[in-house]
């Protein structure tokens, strides 16, 4: 099972640039390596179980983050922070340009976002390599669920 699972990832690495056109500019084979900074807290599980990404789970599962509404995972649920789920409410979505911004710097996001200078996030880590960021975002998109291509420039 550990060999399927692991062509499969592969395989989703190889078509990610193909794949990731439309919703994402970064290097999903880059990525890959940047989310190691990222699964101290987070993983990667699909709807199935498979785990794509053994991660943490002091942050919410990344897979099918693509359009997900901020603060939406019902699995992690009350484990979000107030500003985070403001924000969702408030018809944040995630898409490359909100992930970018968004881990740059959590709090400075929120705070924009929010238009409240106290919100605050529970995210502490930062990614401030726009690239590495770019990066990351191509590889959650390229091990997630299929989804419609979109303008990313936006």
């Amino acid at each position: 099972m550990k060999i399927l699972r692991t062509a499969a990832v592969g395989f989703a690495l190889m078509a990610g640039s193909a794949f990731a056109d439309g919703h994402a500019t970064g290097d999903a084979a880059e990525g890959e390596g940047v989310f190691s900074k990222c699964k101290a807290c987070h993983g990667i599980v699909s709807a199935d179980g498979d785990v794509i990404v053994k991660g943490g789970r002091t942050g919410p599962n990344l897979y099918g983050l693509h359009t997900r509404v901020a603060g939406g995972d019902e699995d992690f649920g009350r484990k979000y922070g107030d500003a985070l789920v403001e924000a969702g409410e408030n018809g944040l979505e995630w898409n490359e340009a909100n992930f970018v911004s968004y881990v740059a710097d959590p709090r400075a996001f929120l705070r924009e976002y929010n238009d409240d200078k106290r919100a605050r996030s529970k995210m502490s880590f930062k990614l401030g390599d726009e690239t590495d960021a770019k990066n990351v975002w191509a590889y959650i998109v390229s091990v997630g669920p299929e989804v419609e291509a979109e303008d990313v420039t936006n």
